[in-house]
């Protein structure tokens, strides 16, 4: 009973990281499965990549609706990013797993602590004087390492992704989310079928909850992050993650 609460908590707070501010499922999932269950590192990261397929397309779905995507640069990125997953893939499966969760736990704290203390405010106006050359080079060079992250930490594109489309390439935060989990909906497939092929088929109970729960929560917080305010969004994805990050800091190192 336990165990099902936490794969419903995870899922649903994925969900809503997902469809609020375009985060990997892999951001609450791979961690809570691994500080509270303890849960391989790569198998979490197997059920975190599935959960963020559906979850992530009913929500490009969403951003679409509302203008809030760029499909013709997120394409280009797109193709790098399902090539160097599947590489990430093949190196996380290598690593041990104590790299991996680790690594999941402490990033979903500090991104928490940079939505807050620095919040994305960029507009569009600011990506139009760049060319069409420049964007798609930033668009390769970024798509190949999101894609790398994406295989190793079961980011979808998530976490890091998400500072790249902002802080890098310069979109302003709704299109960034728009177009991250346009991406993360290809992506995260391919990890998640990467993982499942190198590292056998998970526990099914939590892959099927997990997906169900991150599916709903998706739906209706990119309902409500397309009607929300840019300090909104970064102040409540900040402090989620935050107080996720912090607790499983806590269960995974303290206790």
């Amino acid at each position: 009973m336990t165990a099902i609460l936490v794969y419903i908590i995870a899922g649903l707070g994925a969900g809503i990281g997902t469809g609020l501010a375009g985060l990997s499922a892999a951001a609450i999932i791979s961690p809570m499965l691994i500080a509270f269950l303890d849960f391989s590192a790569y198998e979490a990261v197997g059920i975190a990549l599935a959960s963020d397929v559906l979850a992530s397309a009913v929500s490009a779905y969403t951003y679409a609706k509302n203008k809030n995507i760029d499909i013709k640069n997120g394409s280009v990125m797109m193709c790098a990013v399902l090539l160097f997953t599947v590489i990430g893939s093949f190196v996380a499966s290598l690593m041990p797993d104590f790299a991996m969760g680790s690594f999941s736990i402490i990033m979903c704290f500090v991104l928490g602590l940079k939505f807050i203390l620095r919040p994305v405010m960029t507009t569009k106006e600011a990506r139009e004087n760049r060319s069409a050359r420049q964007k798609f080079k930033e668009a390769v060079i970024s798509g190949s390492v999101i894609g790398s992250i994406c295989g190793f930490i079961g980011a979808g594109g998530g976490m890091m992704m998400l500072l790249i489309l902002t802080s890098v390439i310069g979109y302003e935060l709704k299109t960034a989310v728009g177009t991250s989990v346009f991406i993360m909906t290809f992506s995260a497939f391919t990890g998640a079928a990467s993982h499942f092929l190198m590292g056998g088929i998970p526990n099914l109970t939590a892959l099927a909850v997990c997906i169900l729960a991150t599916l709903v929560g998706a739906r209706f917080s990119a309902l409500f992050a397309n009607g929300a305010n840019s300090k909104t969004l970064n102040r409540v994805t900040g402090i989620v993650l935050a107080i996720l990050g912090a607790a499983m800091i806590f269960v995974k190192f303290i206790l």
